[in-house]
């Protein structure tokens, strides 16, 4: 297969054609991001809205955190086989696309009914059916970046990508602040059609042409290492291998990615009720709280992306984890609007280097480019792990003490994930390019 550099013409017309040696394949990227931030425009609204939706029928923060909790959880049991089944058709002709886009169709069904659910059977239905679907090829999107982007030039595209995902949480605090006190019904109308149309131009211009686009694997380079590790026979192969030693980097990387996944997952979920009931903002208002927060991320995720790969991504988690715990305690000291948006900023920028580092560090340690979809699968069972525990853990926290206390009681297990994170620093091989 030739491998000549990509001519220059409009990314929207032209399949992208990556060449060894080229630091990223931007339209790839471009197009990888679009996908990416289809489906986490859904996640991002869901996470908004369905806690208060919840409110209907349950008092408890604990409870309620609980239920938020459990529907990431889904991701566990299903991501393993799904991104197994991913690294086989990713060089094919069709890539891992059919998974996403059949995935798609189905999760936007049980989301748009939600609002219509009149009673708590129809809605957990609804919102039960979503998660299960939803989480079963999220793992397989975020995957897509490998398949066009070389190795070294992976932190940089997930800056990209993640910039990308912060504009999703400025969609859904518009939808929010814009249409939820108006029509809560066309609220939630809105992100599964916009994640349908965006994965359908994303498919159109990058998956269409994947036989002619995806980067090729270094054949000689990955079957030395396929000799060396075996022939892996089944995603829970894949596992075994990854976590076979309880002192291994991969077993405390993912403990890293479950504690910091659990503790952004358990504000998001409960800022809307927290603005409500100790602020004194409308359901709307409260859950514009995440906009200047998702701007700020906007802004410094490709610097954060750039800078990580000369700091090497555990260094720069690590950082992002101290940024966080800042965050968190000016929330506590400053219970007011402009303290909470402020606390929301360094959150979030906190956030950002975990997020464009963790699923990276985790590829670094797979021992083979062929399983990298089943290794996106170990990411996604630490991440919905704590995803499922870290806002049942918060609420019951706000139920013990009060939901003034929320974000002091973060700070508290945010102090875990860098010790975490600390401890693993030393274990771990850093990887950093000057």
């Amino acid at each position: 297969m030739t491998l000549d550099s990509p001519p220059a013409s409009d990314p929207a017309t032209t399949p992208p054609h990556p060449a060894v040696g080229e630091r990223m394949n931007r339209g790839a990227v471009l197009w990888v991001t679009l996908a990416v931030f289809a489906q986490e425009a859904v996640w991002n609204f869901y996470d908004a809205q369905v806690p208060e939706q919840l409110r209907h029928y349950f008092t408890s923060a604990g409870v309620i955190g609980l239920i938020m909790g459990l529907d990431h959880s889904w991701g566990i049991f299903t991501q393993p086989s799904v991104g197994f089944l991913s690294d086989k058709l990713a060089r094919r002709r069709t890539g891992r696309w059919p998974i996403v886009l059949v995935g798609a169709a189905l999760a936007g069904v049980p989301f748009i009914l939600i609002p219509w659910a009149t009673n708590l059977p129809a809605l957990m239905v609804c919102v039960v059916g979503f998660a299960a679907i939803a989480n079963a090829f999220k793992g397989v999107t975020e995957t897509l970046i490998s398949d066009y982007v070389a190795p070294s030039a992976r932190s940089k595209a997930q800056g990209f990508i993640k910039a990308g995902v912060s504009l999703t949480i400025v969609v859904s605090s518009l939808i929010s602040l814009l249409v939820v006190d108006r029509s809560l019904r066309l609220a939630f109308a809105i992100p599964p059609l916009l994640m349908l149309i965006t994965l359908g131009l994303s498919w159109a211009f990058l998956g269409r042409h994947h036989a002619d686009a995806v980067i090729p694997v270094e054949e000689t380079a990955d079957r030395e290492a396929a000799e060396e590790v075996g022939e892996f026979g089944s995603a829970w192969a894949v596992l075994r291998d990854a976590l076979r030693s309880p002192s291994s980097p991969t077993l405390l990387l993912m403990i890293g990615i479950f504690c910091f996944a659990g503790m952004w997952s358990a504000l998001r979920s409960l800022m809307t009720p927290y603005g409500t009931q100790v602020l004194g903002l409308t359901r709307g208002e409260a859950g514009g709280l995440t906009l200047p927060g998702a701007v700020a991320f906007l802004l410094a995720v490709v610097p954060i992306a750039y800078a990580s790969n000369r700091l090497g991504q555990l260094r720069a988690v690590r950082y992002g984890v101290v940024l966080f715990i800042a965050g968190v305690l000016v929330g506590f000291t400053v219970p007011t609007a402009p303290g909470t948006v402020a606390a929301m900023v360094l959150s979030s920028l906190g956030y950002a280097s975990f997020a464009v580092n963790a699923l990276v560090a985790l590829w670094n340690l797979a021992p083979t480019q062929r399983v990298l979809g089943t290794y996106t699968a170990l990411y996604t069972i630490a991440s919905a792990s704590g995803m499922a525990l870290g806002p049942a853990v918060l609420g019951t926290t706000v139920d013990l003490t009060s939901w003034r206390y929320m974000f002091l009681n973060g700070a508290v297990f945010a102090g875990v994930t860098l010790l975490v994170f600390t401890r693993l620093a030393r274990r771990a091989p850093d990887h950093a390019t000057a």
